[in-house]
């Protein structure tokens, strides 16, 4: 059964299982090593580390994946210890639509059924059987528990096609007894079922295209200067070259959300920017705002999205979640994939080739709005190098973008990058949104779930997933963030893995918890004696000296590198050294701890104050 199920992990694509072991989990990887070494076990330090690794790879894999191919990720613990620790993960990996499977190793089947007859509980038992199996129901979209040899295979081939068909997380358990026991042999490949294109599909479908293309008649067409809003389901649903014809051929610009960040290059003619509500870049939110008409496609409403937006309004159309939102109407399972292409080829008919083409910063300048002159203009400003000497959120970010362009190979949507952008949830997240992603899925962040610390774990996975495309993951991640799962940075140095990452330190504080429920200590000015007055006392950290980590992971055999930064000058150099191959910091993980003032905020948060603050 063992070699039954890592065959189907082989199958998948699935190179790398990550997790933590256990003495129910001991005999699989044994199995699996002797019948299938293609699929190496990563152990980390942690299973929290361990699930946002799987996650990472499955997202990284997924966006690499050729037409028609798929990519899954699996981690793999022991029973209740390490499946409650891995709960988060896999909550969030269900909440943010990422392909997952989460092996269990549990109990004997002897052992239940001693603890049945006389109450008998061994190691990691629940008095609740099902406790596990229940929890893991309410994030997976399939959920088994494995006993029986004879009906594993089916089980566990039921389980990866519910995965590969709601691109979400299953989850089996396994017997340890059953590892070794006999099972039939693989039957064939295992595909992604999809709903069937009905006739009343086809007729709601046409609806759902006849409103939109309505709602852009109706709010001014051409001159109602309509824009898209790309989001996250352009990646799950690898819709990226949909999308790119639709824009091309209408000439209608585009944002994205934080989420759906990267889900074409951003190099694509007619992209404005990020879109975040009232804490996106002033300038893109002008822009977005002036727009009659707004069209969001595969775009998610959550709270990052959509910052300190409540609602989207009637002047938008929006297709996601299986349906079409066009103002108050809606129209229920409509297939994004369908939708997009249908749209495109309506708006074409209705207004003609590229008839929406305009440079919508260019236009807002000339009637007076307070934006750059063109999208070019904008988009080169977040690129500046002209800094006070100090670093500040935003002048790190705009610091950072410019050295990220000056490593892209190529041009326009044909350009890369060496690295691949992991951003944590709160001020990271904000400040790095409008970093420069010159290529598809160069950019990675758990943007709905926000559980702090992802980053660390996720460059695991990304490292792994990408390493044979010679991607470097670049992590952005507060300081309260990184402690949560700084362990995992024992994975990056026992692999050899080399991502860079930024810890960004406000002198020990949880910045983004104060901005939610006081942002009017940052009108505050520094105080010389108590830098802490005014801040609510639980939102303090231990500072550490995160530099000093690189003596305690790495080692001769595996380097690590720790420096500090407080000075663009400081930053200048590192990022100089990063771009030097052949440098001693780049033969193993880099991290820098980035230095800055805990009064400061990434600016695309200044509503809050302005709105809380007298």
């Amino acid at each position: 059964m063992a070699r039954y199920l890592a065959t189907r992990l082989e199958q998948l694509g699935i190179e790398h299982l990550f997790g933590v072991p256990g003495n129910h989990l001991g005999p699989f990887l044994s199995l699996m090593k002797q019948h299938n070494p293609r699929v190496t076990w990563v152990g980390t330090p942690t299973e929290v580390g361990a699930g946002y690794a799987a996650d990472a790879y499955a997202r990284a894999r997924h966006a690499d994946a050729p037409d028609g191919g798929f990519g899954v990720g699996a981690v793999a613990v022991t029973y209740s210890v390490g499946a409650f620790n891995l709960l988060n993960p896999i909550g969030g990996a269900y909440v943010e639509y990422v392909p997952l499977i989460a092996i269990n190793a549990c109990p004997t089947y002897e052992q239940w059924l001693n603890y049945q007859a006389i109450g008998l509980l061994t190691s990691h038992m629940s008095q609740r059987r099902e406790s596990n199996l229940d929890v893991y129901r309410q994030v997976t979209v399939d959920a088994q528990v494995i006993s029986n040899p004879g009906l594993a295979p089916v089980q566990i081939d039921s389980a990866i096609v519910a995965c590969l068909s709601e691109l979400r997380p299953v989850y089996l358990e396994v017997m340890e007894d059953v590892w070794a026991a006999e099972c039939e042999a693989p039957q064939g490949h295992l595909a992604p079922r999809r709903r069937p294109f009905t006739p009343k599909n086809r007729t709601m479908l046409a609806k759902a295209v006849a409103a939109a293309v309505g709602l852009v008649k109706q709010k001014g067409g051409v001159e109602g200067s309509p824009i898209l809003w790309a989001g996250e389901e352009i990646d799950r649903f690898r819709l990226s070259q949909p999308l790119t014809e639709l824009v091309q051929d209408t000439g209608m610009p585009f944002c994205t959300t934080v989420g759906g960040k990267s889900v074409v290059s951003e190099n694509t003619p007619g992209y404005v920017g990020v879109y975040n509500g009232k804490a996106s870049d002033p300038y893109v939110r002008e822009v977005f705002q002036r727009a009659k008409c707004r069209i969001g496609l595969g775009t998610w409403s959550t709270s990052k999205n959509l910052g300190g937006e409540q609602d989207i309004g009637d002047d938008w159309c929006v297709a996601a979640r299986e349906g079409v939102s066009v103002g108050a109407s809606y129209y229920p399972d409509v297939q994004l994939e369908r939708f997009i292409p249908a749209l495109r080829e309506a708006l074409v008919t209705e207004f003609g080739p590229r008839a929406f083409a305009a440079d919508y910063f260019a236009q807002a300048h000339a009637e007076g709005a307070p934006v750059p002159e063109s999208t070019a203009a904008y988009q080169a400003q977040l690129s500046s190098t002209d800094n006070q000497a100090e670093l500040t959120y935003d002048s790190f970010f705009q610091h950072i973008s410019g050295f990220l362009d000056s490593q892209a190979t190529g041009t326009g949507t044909e350009a890369t990058s060496p690295f691949t952008l992991l951003s944590d949830a709160a001020f990271a997240l904000l400040g790095s949104m409008n970093l420069h992603s010159v290529e598809r899925a160069g950019y990675l962040a758990q943007n709905a779930w926000l559980s702090i610390g992802y980053s660390v774990g996720a460059a695991t996975g990304v490292a792994m997933a990408r390493k044979a495309a010679g991607k470097r993951p670049m992590v952005f991640v507060g300081d309260g963030a990184f402690q949560e799962t700084c362990q995992e940075l024992s994975t990056h140095t026992r692999h050899r893995l080399n991502p860079v990452i930024f810890v960004l330190d406000n002198e020990g504080f949880y910045g983004i918890e104060q901005m939610l429920v006081n942002p009017c200590y940052y009108q505050q000015k520094p105080s010389d004696q108590k830098p802490s007055d005014g801040a609510d006392f639980y939102n303090d950290l231990h500072q550490w000296h995160y530099d000093q980590l690189a003596k305690v992971f790495g080692s001769t055999k595996s380097p690590m590198t720790g420096m500090t930064v407080a000075t663009h000058t400081e930053l200048e150099s590192v990022l100089k050294r990063i771009s030097e191959p052949n440098d001693s910091i780049n033969q193993g993980p880099l991290l820098v701890q980035v230095r800055l003032s805990r009064h400061d905020y990434p600016r695309a948060l200044q509503y809050k104050i302005n709105e809380n603050c007298p």
